[in-house]
């Protein structure tokens, strides 16, 4: 699903400030050179780097679906490499590369197409109560007299 976000080595892709912007739910990157790029809690949520999200392997990554709302908590810098982003909804299993956030910020409007097209057709949303699958059968392990 990331296949467009293959990012390379590069000290240029490491922010020179990063700004959380907890009302509008955005994650601001502004680089040395003056450009910055802004990409929103849901976006960086879905396409979290982590194995829960990506899976062990191609062809195993996980939809995620009601991630509308979701914020970040925390932003907690890991080494001189990449940040760990803490979610709202408790996800914080994610190390965000500088190479890997500048990857996804340049490809953000095709990777956010691909991500609502794999939404219809797997019938997701982003909504939390939406995303919430009813039961489609009861167990039941114990049943007074």
């Amino acid at each position: 699903m990331v296949e467009q976000a293959r990012a390379t080595r590069d000290a240029n892709h490491v922010p020179a400030e990063i700004t959380l912007h907890q009302g509008s739910r955005v994650l601001e990157l502004s680089y040395a050179n003056g450009s910055t790029v802004r990409l929103p809690c849901e976006f960086l949520r879905v396409y979290s780097p982590s194995a829960e999200v990506r899976g062990h392997g191609p062809g195993q990554e996980v939809l995620q679906r009601g991630k509308r709302d979701v914020g970040v908590r925390a932003v907690e810098p890991v080494g001189n490499y990449a940040v760990r982003l803490v979610f709202t909804d408790g996800h914080d299993s994610g190390i965000f590369s500088w190479d890997y956030l500048h990857a996804i910020g340049r490809d953000q409007d095709a990777l956010w197409r691909q991500y609502l097209q794999r939404l219809e057709r797997e019938g997701g949303s982003r909504d939390p109560e939406a995303a919430v699958k009813p039961h489609q059968h009861t167990v039941r392990f114990y049943k007074p007299s």
